[in-house]
């Protein structure tokens, strides 16, 4: 059975894509089993280009509803990303039957997972997943450190998530 680094791993290699593209280097995997069912990236923020809609995991589970009747996944589906997902794509993940979270880095700005703790709303509340945070950490923060190294990446350059970022010992570039 594949473990949780190397589907990390997948993901790590989609957040280094989006990197080499200008885009902020999120990475997402969706599985079954031993099995990659949808996987998505960051998009929409090269250029300087502000956008809070494409993110790897909507993109991810954008395909995965395409490919696979949702009512059949009975929480069999486990998500890795880069990063710890934003409020945004926790609830997509929750409703879309994730049952199991693995992310790299942790979002000091934007991450969801502790509005988890504070009480979900009656349709989430039955579908909280189990959360692993940390893995292959160090790379995950290696690329958002190269990407917020480089000032032609304008996207959240100079916010508190780039301040917390940069702060973190440095990590050998990917």
């Amino acid at each position: 059975m594949a473990s949780h680094e190397h589907f990390m791993g997948l993901a790590l290699e989609l957040a280094g894509e989006a990197l080499e593209d200008g885009e902020f280097p999120v990475g997402c995997v969706l599985t079954m089993g031993d099995r990659v069912v949808a996987s998505g990236r960051r998009t929409g923020t090269a250029a300087g280009r502000f956008n809070e809609i494409d993110h790897a995991e909507m993109t991810a589970l954008r395909q995965l509803s395409d490919t696979v009747d949702q009512r059949a996944l009975s929480r069999d589906v486990t998500l890795y990303a880069t990063l710890e997902p934003c409020l945004m794509c926790l609830g997509a993940a929750m409703i879309s039957g994730v049952g199991r979270i693995v992310y790299g880095y942790e979002d000091a700005m934007g991450g969801g997972i502790g509005f988890m703790d504070a009480g979900t709303a009656p349709l989430y509340r039955d579908s909280e997943p189990l959360v692993i945070a940390g893995v292959r950490r160090s790379e995950s923060l290696a690329l958002f450190q190269a990407y917020f190294s480089d000032l032609r990446n304008a996207y959240w350059q100079s916010s508190l998530l780039a301040r917390y970022r940069l702060a973190q010992p440095q990590q050998s570039a990917p």
